[in-house]
């Protein structure tokens, strides 16, 4: 368990030091041209310059430890960025901004907000990072989910029922979520769309080995793509089938378990425009989990690590 009362916590110095550490495990780098020459780096000291502050002596930019991830130019005092980094990195289930504020003494919901973005930012896992998962004797389960309302509705198509008098058209309204869950590994979830045979095939041939064992439920939507793959079992849930031997999609149900209590209960609310990023934070803490002996520290590492060379401009992620 991390002790929140570390000096990285509430020092700026030692919390620069704890970035720089992470950030520059074998010395300063220029985020700028790239060089990593100790000879042609050089820190500034004394009373002109900001602490931090080197120089290179290649390309003659000046750069800090934050310059070339989420918190550059950031005004936030670093000590509060490493506190939010574990804050976002340990909560299970996600952190608000409004907590965020109220936790750190931010001086505004708007900055705590925008924090809590950029941290999600260098928490994406781009696909072609890991590359596809499973393989021989590995068992992948894919299973879409529904959540929220769509910003823009869906027109209606031919032959659709009408919504009832309570305006209830089930998910026909709603954002759909697609999640692909390594048994005992990795999860990716993605938003689409339309989850048909087409949308749903590509995510699984780009993400999932083809030697992999594939199990879902008795949607359509698998019945071709399901033939591509070393096996491919289901199980029907709508006789009140759920498990049958180890067959069962139990492993990415619990992954929207979790994302959905977040969303629920912690967020409440979330742009449609946002929802990839949010998706990319629950990826993150579930690809890091307790169970493969990760610990939170070693989690708030990691997305500190991912911070580098990324920017998240205000504009870019428009209003809450």
């Amino acid at each position: 368990m991390t002790n929140l009362t570390d000096p990285i916590f509430h020092d700026e110095d030692k919390a620069r030091e704890h970035l720089e550490a992470i950030r520059w495990p074998n010395g300063p780098y220029c985020p700028h041209c790239g060089n990593a020459d100790e000879d042609q780096i050089t820190k500034l000291n004394g009373k002109s310059h900001r602490k931090g502050l080197h120089v290179c002596n290649e390309c003659r930019e000046h750069f800090t430890v934050t310059v070339g991830s989420v918190m550059e130019r950031s005004h936030i005092p670093l000590p509060k960025w490493v506190l939010g980094f574990h804050l976002m990195a340990a909560s299970k289930k996600g952190v608000s901004a409004h907590q965020l504020m109220r936790m750190l003494g931010l001086g505004s919901y708007r900055t705590a907000w925008f924090m809590a973005h950029r941290i999600r930012e260098a928490m994406i896992e781009e696909p072609g990072d890991t590359g596809p998962f499973g393989g021989p004797g590995k068992i992948v389960e894919a299973d879409e989910t529904y959540i929220g309302t769509r910003e823009t509705p869906r027109k209606r198509k031919p032959g659709q029922p009408k919504p009832t008098k309570g305006h209830k058209s089930g998910g026909a309204q709603k954002r759909i979520v697609v999640g692909l869950v390594e048994r005992g590994g990795r999860v990716r979830t993605f938003h689409v769309q339309e989850a048909t045979r087409d949308s749903v095939r590509a995510l699984l041939v780009k993400n999932v080995s083809r030697k992999s064992v594939l199990h879902t439920d008795e949607s359509r939507i698998y019945t071709e793509t399901g033939k591509e793959f070393a096996e491919h079992h289901t199980v029907v849930h709508t006789r009140n089938e759920y498990v049958r031997g180890n067959v069962h999609t139990n492993t990415v149900e619990n992954v929207w378990s979790v994302f959905k209590r977040g969303m629920k209960g912690i967020y409440q609310h979330c742009g449609e425009a946002h929802l990839p990023r949010y998706l990319a934070e629950f990826d993150f803490r579930y690809n890091r989990r307790s169970a493969l002996g990760i610990s939170d520290t070693e989690r708030a590492h990691d997305a500190i690590r991912g911070a580098a060379g990324r920017r998240l401009m205000y504009q870019a992620t428009g209003k809450a």
